[in-house]
């Protein structure tokens, strides 16, 4: 929530701007909140007219392509020494266990781990680096990456922003729904107290003629 409001306070340029450069950067193998500041930008879009969807889904999906390509690209000159060196700058996402993880998945799946890693925090970091240290066919490895990153990229932001859009329509007709209901109790209400009023009313005394 407080991305989404510091989002908020920007320009739709710079929304644009640091949705991909933070995903770029998490792509690239720097642990940051891709998703978090991704799903935010959706859902700011969903209710801010300034914030193309099309545009913000473009954006992520060229950082995520470009970060992984870069990061494929320092993995393959960097070699494991590397993995070695981001262990000890990030134990909490670079330990040995982490990176064995994701070497076994790279090992079974191939091309399918960086498609589909692409989607899970913890290999979406890796997939560049990773796929450059094991040496992957850059081929292989940019198929993957591109049609990964659009997938996600693009059907992330898509997907929250129409949640967001009906989310704010249901909440709209709540909001209606709830003051017509309103309405409609008060004047039922003041009618039940007026007929209550009038019947506990005296009958007035008759009137004798000659008086």
């Amino acid at each position: 929530m407080h991305v989404q409001e510091w989002l908020d306070t920007v320009p739709a340029a710079a929304v644009y701007a640091v949705v991909a450069l933070v995903i770029g950067l998490e792509s690239l193998g720097i642990p940051l909140p891709g998703e978090i500041v991704l799903v935010s930008a959706a859902l700011l879009s969903s209710q801010h007219g300034g914030i193309d969807p099309v545009v913000l889904g473009a954006c992520a999906s060229a950082g995520a392509v470009i970060g992984d390509s870069i990061g494929y690209a320092i993995g393959r000159k960097g070699g494991r020494p590397l993995l070695a060196w981001l262990g000890r700058k990030f134990p909490k996402h670079f330990s040995e266990g982490h990176v064995a993880t994701a070497e076994r998945s790279f090992q079974k799946w191939g091309m399918w781990a960086v498609f589909f890693g692409r989607f899970v925090a913890l290999l979406r970091i890796f997939a560049g680096p990773l796929a450059g240290v094991l040496r992957m066919p850059y081929w292989k490895f940019l198929i993957a990456n591109v049609l990964g990153g659009i997938v996600w990229a693009g059907g992330t932001t898509a997907v929250i922003y129409y949640v967001g859009v009906v989310a704010e329509d249901w909440l709209k007709r709540f909001s209606w729904l709830g003051l017509v209901l309103a309405v409609v109790i008060g004047v039922a209400s003041m009618l039940i107290v007026r007929r209550r009023a009038s019947k506990a009313q005296p009958d007035p005394e008759p009137v004798v003629a000659g008086e």
